[in-house]
């Protein structure tokens, strides 16, 4: 199932577009909580073309969770993540990212969403930020 967005990439749309489609119901599309959702079936009704629905597309979820770690240094392990996730990359699938701080057990968790490679490229960037943060900690003690 796709999202309104989704179909708007490729389509090369407007989401505003995409959603009137879904209204006029030139599109058909099913309302999941406060979001659309469209088949790939019905997309391919829409176009009169098949769609790349047939090929198998992966998706990585990731939970890091760091111990440890006050507002400060949370908010910016947080852009720096944020500023990874933004360079470079696949456009057509952004990694979406979110980060909790948790102030009261300091402690921070980031979720990663998206392609296999562009995930493990930013945990391999928490790995380095975080692993001298701690050797530096344990030199220093």
């Amino acid at each position: 199932m796709y999202s309104v967005e989704e179909v708007a990439e490729r389509l090369g749309l407007h989401v505003r577009t995409v959603r009137g489609y879904i209204r006029s119901g030139r599109l058909k599309a099913v309302r999941i909580g406060k979001q659309y959702r469209i088949a790939p079936a019905d997309l391919e009704a829409l176009t009169g073309r098949p769609s790349a629905a047939g090929l198998a597309r992966m998706e990585v979820s990731s939970i890091v969770q760091v111990e440890g770690i006050d507002r400060t240094a949370a908010d910016r392990l947080g852009t720096l993540v944020l500023a990874g996730t933004n360079t470079g990359g696949d456009p057509a699938r952004p990694l979406r990212v979110q980060t909790v701080h948790d102030p009261e057990r300091n402690r921070l968790k980031i979720v990663i969403l998206g392609g296999a490679a562009a995930t493990a490229e930013i945990l391999r960037l928490l790995e380095a930020v975080l692993g001298e943060v701690t050797g530096e900690e344990a030199g220093g003690a």
